[in-house]
């Protein structure tokens, strides 16, 4: 559930006649377990799994089932002014799109490879990354490293031809 504080500039009304532009702010697409347990403190990724959680303790729970008169399309905004996908006609397409994106391209990359030490802003990144992660090596007689044989291919003949 949304908070009234986590929109930036509310819901926009698009163009696109079948579409809903949304803004979140940076604190809500940063944000882990929004959803907390009001007996124990216990968060939650998602609303769903908090009203299961509350069965436990014998609270009241329900969950939320679709209704098909809101059944519209939602596209999402970047809040950073200066990104590409600030523009509504370039909004991504789903939530997780959105988060993921704010924390590669304005979010503090706190993931670190322990083979080469490069950073990453999602886990799921470095997790791709460290399964290739120092397997190809190309090495110029020179020295130096190369992750990828085009990169190796065109210094060699870039310096040597």
């Amino acid at each position: 559930m949304l908070c009234r504080e986590d929109l930036i500039a509310g819901f926009i009304e698009s163009t696109d006649a079948e579409a809903v532009v949304i803004a979140l702010s940076p604190k809500s697409l940063l944000a882990t377990n929004r959803f907390i347990c009001e007996v124990c403190n216990k968060g939650f990724k998602r609303e769903q799994n908090l009203q299961l959680h509350r069965r436990g303790h014998n609270l009241p729970w329900k969950l939320k089932q679709k209704n098909p008169k809101e059944a519209c399309r939602k596209v999402y905004v970047c809040p950073e002014p200066t990104c590409v996908h600030h523009d509504p006609s370039r909004a991504l397409g789903d939530l997780t799109g959105i988060k993921k994106h704010y924390s590669r391209k304005h979010g503090e990359k706190k993931w670190k490879c322990d083979k080469c030490s490069k950073r990453y802003a999602v886990p799921s990144d470095l997790k791709a990354h460290s399964k290739i992660c120092g397997t190809r090596e190309y090495r110029c007689d020179c020295g130096t490293l190369f992750s990828r044989y085009y990169y190796y291919y065109y210094y060699y003949y870039y310096y040597y031809y």
